[in-house]
């Protein structure tokens, strides 16, 4: 018979598989040292194989719009708050205690990469994610009206964990898409996290929402338990283009 750290793997490894207590508690007991180690691989690779499978598949829910990861991130633009520190952002310890972020700054400074990292990296985790850009969720409502998805669609983001909004601010939001953007962010709040990006000042919210007090409600929402981080300096677009002139 195996050791007893031997037999708890393998107890954690059926239990993982949802076989009975019955089963393993029989292969613990009649089978060989030899077997039990056979028997053990053999569930460890398909956890392997399902743990990979489930990332994928939340990956491709995702939906994010290029792959990007913190691999050479250029942080030389990024000023994070005191209580955010650069591990927080790259693990996604914000997400496990459901606080938000807002990434603000000039167009081009990396804020969609840091998004998109993020988000990867939370699917890497075991996370739900969800990216969309503000013009898509706010035209989701209509969308979803006319096939009837409107339901499953809060229902899928109520089992979010990390719902990722780019581009706030680069298109105004009617007065339907405000109040769904209300209802997403009051859903979320101290429930899941969200992180958004914006070149947009607080101050100018209402202008893009076409709608003061609704935007003074999401601010409210969105700053508490919230972390503002700051973009700083020129596009990285000009500055790495491909072709410039001499």
């Amino acid at each position: 018979m195996a050791d007893s750290a031997s037999d708890a793997r393998l107890r954690a490894c059926g239990r993982a598989v949802m076989l009975s207590n019955h089963t393993m508690g029989d292969v613990v007991e009649n089978y060989s040292d030899a077997e039990e180690g056979a028997i053990s691989r053999m569930l460890e690779a398909e956890l392997a194989f399902r743990d990979s499978n489930r990332r994928r598949r939340l990956l491709k829910r995702a939906n994010f719009p290029v792959p990007k990861t913190f691999e050479g991130y250029d942080w030389s633009a990024v000023r994070l708050p005191p209580r955010l520190s650069r591990e927080d952002v790259t693990t996604c310890a914000f997400v496990r205690k459901a606080q938000n972020l807002v990434l603000f700054g000039p167009v081009g400074t990396g804020k969609t990469h840091m998004l998109v990292a993020m988000g990867t990296v939370a699917c890497s985790m075991g996370m739900r994610v969800r990216y969309f850009t503000t013009t898509e969720l706010v035209t989701l409502p209509s969308e979803a009206k006319r096939d009837g998805t409107a339901r499953k669609l809060m229902r899928s983001l109520e089992r979010t964990d990390l719902i990722l909004l780019d581009e706030f601010g680069y298109v105004p939001v009617d007065r339907d898409g405000a109040r769904l953007l209300f209802h997403v962010i009051d859903a979320s709040c101290e429930r899941r996290s969200l992180a958004i990006t914006t070149n947009v000042d607080f101050s100018r919210w209402g202008a893009v929402l076409t709608d003061d007090q609704m935007a003074a409600a999401i601010i409210d929402r969105v700053a508490h338990h919230g972390q503002l981080v700051v973009f700083e300096g020129e596009s990285y677009r000009p500055r790495h283009a491909l072709m410039r002139s001499s």
